[in-house]
Parts: C-alpha cells; sequence; structure tokens
C-alpha cells in the first residue's frame, strides 16, 4: 500500500467530537486526506462521488448504522474492496462475528488510542511508511 499521505479515508460516525478523534489520530499517524460522515446514508453518497481506501465506521448510528452501511459497501461493485475497519463501544461476541460474516477488515473498540489505531491499519493495508 502506499505511504500513509495516500491512504483516503472517510470516517462514519454520529458523533462529531469521536469524527474529531478519529481525524486528529490519522493525522497523527500521516494520513491526512479524510472526510467525515455522520451517518452510513450519507458515507455510501460520499463515496460514490469520491472513492475512497479505508472507511472507519462506528457502529452505532442513524439511519444506516454500520453493519448496514459494511453490507452495501460489499454489495456494490465500485465499493466493493474498500477496507473497512468497524468501530464501536460494543465488543460482544455476536456483533463481531457479524461483522466478520459481512466482511469487515478489522475491528476497533472504544476508547481506542492512536497506536492501536495504527495497528490495526497496518494489519489492513502493511507498514505505513
Amino acid at each position: 500500500m502506499p505511504a500513509a499521505s495516500a491512504l483516503k479515508t472517510l470516517i462514519v460516525d454520529d458523533q462529531q467530537t469521536m469524527r474529531s478523534l478519529i481525524r486528529t489520530s490519522l493525522h497523527a499517524l500521516g494520513i491526512t486526506q479524510t472526510r467525515e460522515a455522520p451517518d452510513g446514508e450519507e458515507a455510501l453518497r460520499a463515496m460514490l462521488s469520491l472513492p475512497v481506501n479505508l472507511v472507519i465506521t462506528d457502529f452505532n448510528m442513524p439511519k444506516l448504522d454500520g453493519l448496514g452501511l459494511l453490507r452495501a459497501i460489499r454489495a456494490h461493485g465500485p465499493t466493493s474492496k474498500v477496507a473497512v475497519i468497524m468501530l464501536t463501544g460494543r465488543a460482544d461476541r455476536e456483533l463481531v462475528q457479524r461483522a466478520v460474516q459481512f466482511g469487515v477488515n478489522n475491528y476497533l473498540v472504544k476508547p481506542f488510542t492512536t497506536q492501536t489505531l495504527k495497528e490495526k491499519i497496518e494489519a489492513v493495508f502493511g507498514p505505513l511508511s
């Protein structure tokens, strides 16, 4: 995968403060091409207008939750190969299994650190060089 600066990332969370925290962490890692969406529906529209390499999405959101977004991404040809990391406060086994079943690339539980976010991204793309 290209350098961190080449990764185009979409942050999807209904809480503005969480989107800001994720964006700040990504920028600290050198991932500066970021966009944001407050729910899955808006995220899908954003992805169709400007493709991304990575989606970091919350699970619990209005309109279209993280699992619904993941399923929609995987079902649509142009977005089906986009990497998806699910970020949530829920770490129960059933949710993780459903996310894996629908093709999530990695899973991160809140609260998170910049280092754990980096590890999850590198597990998908390789070293951020």
